[in-house]
C-alpha cells in the first residue's frame, strides 16, 4: 500500500506545527480513544452510504462529467440551478435510522470538485454557488447528534476542476490547461478542507478516502501527514482508503469495493489480502452511486438483507448506498428497501449487531456470527432439514433463535448435525447454539 516517504504538510502553519504533525505520522499508534472507535464500528455493521452532489440533477450518476468529457466551465453551470428544496435533514436520519443502520458516509467532496459543504477554501461550495445557501453537511451533523448516528465523511483526493491538481487518468475532458499542476497547493487546500470537516461539525466517525487510483503507484501522495493531520484533529476518528490495495500505515478499517472481503467478484480487490483492521463492503442498493434516472434495478429485501448477513459472516461491515434525488429526496424504493431491512433487523439485530465473524467458515449455504459463547448460525440458501457443519467447539444447546424451539444435534469431534424442525425457507434461518 502506501509506501510514500514522509513530507513536511504544507498547512500554511508554524514551523513547530509542521516538526508535531511529521512526527506524529512517523510515530502513529492508535489512541485509547482510536481503538474504542475502531471496536464500536464493528458492532455497528451496517451503515448508509449517500453519493450526492450537483451531479444529481443530470440524473446520470456521479462519473458524468468524466464520462461525457463535460468541460468544467459548463458543468459548473449546474451549480446554479441545484435547488433541493425537499431536503429535510430530520427525514433523512430518521429513514435511514428505521433502515437499523448506525451510521451514515455522505460525500462532502466527490470528483467533480463540488463540496457540499460551507467551506472557506473554494466558493464552488453548496453555500457559495448555489442559490439553496444551506450547508446541509452541518444540517446533517446536527440531526446526527440528536438521533445517535454516527456521520462519517466521503472525501475525493482527486479532482477534475482545480488546475493544481495533477492530472491524472481520469478528468482529463474538463478543460483544464496543461502545466497548471502545483501539489503542494492542492495538498494545502485538501488538508485545509479536512481541518474544516473535522473542526466545524462535531465529532465525525470516519474519512473515507476515494481516488488514490487515479495516479502511478509510485505517486506520493503524503497519506501519513494527512493521517496525522486527522488524528490529531480528532483521535478517535478513523482513516479509510478505497485504493484497492492493502492498508497504508495510519489506516484505521479496510474496505472492500462492491466485494466482501477475499472475493474479488467486482474487479476491485485482486491481490488485495484481508488485514486485522475492522473491514466495511460498500455496495449499491441499485447499479449506481449516484442519482440515475434510469436505474430502477433496486436489489430485493431479501437479497440486501442477506448481503448484510454474509458481511457480517466475514467478520464487515456493510456500507450500502443511495443516491439522492436533486430535489433532496431519499428514492420512494430507497426508502421501503430502507424500512423494510429494519423489520427485519428489529427481529434479528441481536445476531448481527456486537457479533464477529462466527467459528464457522462461510460457506454457499450460509455463514455464522459469534457473541460471547453464542454462536449464531445463519442458513441463507440450504434445500434440506439437516445440516452438517464443521465445528470443533463443543455445543450444550441449539435452539430456533426467532422463537427459542429447541433443535435436536448430533455432533463428533468433527463438527455437528442439526436436525431442522423444517426445511428452510425464511430469509435468513438462524439457530442459535450455546456453546460450552
Amino acid at each position: 500500500m502506501m509506501k510514500s516517504m514522509l513530507k513536511r504538510i504544507v498547512l500554511g502553519m508554524s514551523l513547530g506545527w509542521f516538526a508535531a504533525v511529521t512526527l506524529f505520522a512517523q510515530s502513529y499508534v492508535p489512541s485509547s480513544e482510536n481503538l474504542q472507535a475502531r471496536k464500536e464500528f464493528q458492532d455497528n455493521k451496517f451503515g448508509i452510504f449517500l453519493h450526492w452532489g450537483i451531479y444529481s440533477m443530470t440524473a446520470q450518476g456521479e462519473w458524468y462529467m468524466n464520462n461525457r468529457n463535460i468541460h468544467r466551465d459548463e458543468y459548473a453551470k449546474l451549480a446554479s440551478g441545484f435547488y433541493p428544496s425537499e431536503f429535510d435533514a430530520a427525514e433523512w436520519v430518521s429513514q435511514i435510522k428505521a433502515s437499523g443502520a448506525k451510521y451514515i458516509t455522505i460525500t462532502s467532496r466527490h470528483h467533480d470538485s463540488f463540496s457540499m459543504f460551507g467551506t472557506k477554501e473554494s466558493g464552488y461550495n453548496i453555500v457559495d454557488a448555489t442559490p439553496f445557501k444551506r450547508d446541509i453537511i452541518k444540517e446533517l451533523a446536527e440531526e446526527c447528534q440528536k438521533q445517535g448516528i454516527k456521520l462519517h465523511f466521503y472525501y475525493s483526493h482527486l479532482d477534475w476542476r482545480r488546475e493544481d491538481y495533477p492530472i491524472g487518468k481520469t478528468g482529463k475532458g474538463s478543460g483544464r490547461p496543461k502545466g497548471m499542476e502545483n501539489w503542494k497547493t492542492y495538498y494545502q487546500f485538501m488538508n485545509n478542507q479536512l481541518t474544516e470537516l473535522l473542526t466545524n461539525y462535531g465529532p465525525i466517525g470516519a474519512i473515507w478516502f476515494d481516488g488514490v487510483w487515479d495516479q502511478s503507484e509510485s505517486f506520493d501522495w503524503q497519506l501519513e501527514e494527512q493521517y496525522a493531520l486527522i488524528h490529531k484533529l480528532q483521535p478517535s476518528c478513523l482513516v479509510g482508503n478505497n485504493h484497492h490495495r492493502a492498508p497504508y500505515a495510519g489506516e484505521d478499517f479496510q474496505m472492500f469495493e462492491r466485494d466482501l472481503p477475499g472475493e474479488n467478484k467486482a474487479g476491485f480487490s485482486g491481490g488485495q489480502e484481508v488485514s486485522a483492521l475492522p473491514l466495511e463492503t460498500c455496495e449499491t442498493m441499485n447499479r449506481n452511486w449516484g442519482y440515475n434516472i434510469e436505474d430502477q434495478n433496486y436489489k430485493s429485501t431479501k437479497t440486501l438483507i442477506q448481503l448484510l448477513v454474509r458481511a457480517a459472516g466475514k467478520n464487515a461491515n456493510l456500507l450500502m448506498n443511495i443516491g439522492p434525488q436533486p430535489n433532496g429526496e431519499l428514492p420512494a424504493v430507497a426508502v421501503q428497501r430502507m424500512k423494510e431491512m429494519g423489520e427485519w433487523m428489529a427481529q434479528y439485530g441481536e445476531t448481527i449487531y456486537g457479533t464477529r465473524g462466527g467459528d464457522v467458515e462461510p460457506h454457499s449455504w450460509g455463514v455464522s456470527t459469534r457473541k460471547d459463547n453464542r454462536l449464531f448460525i445463519h442458513i441463507l440458501d440450504w434445500q434440506d432439514a439437516s445440516l452438517y457443519i464443521p465445528l470443533k467447539t463443543k455445543v450444550k444447546k441449539a435452539i430456533q433463535f426467532v422463537d427459542g424451539t429447541a433443535i435436536t444435534f448430533q455432533q463428533d469431534k468433527d463438527g455437528i448435525l442439526l436436525k431442522l424442525p423444517k426445511v428452510p425457507t425464511e430469509t435468513d434461518y438462524v439457530v442459535e447454539l450455546l456453546l460450552k
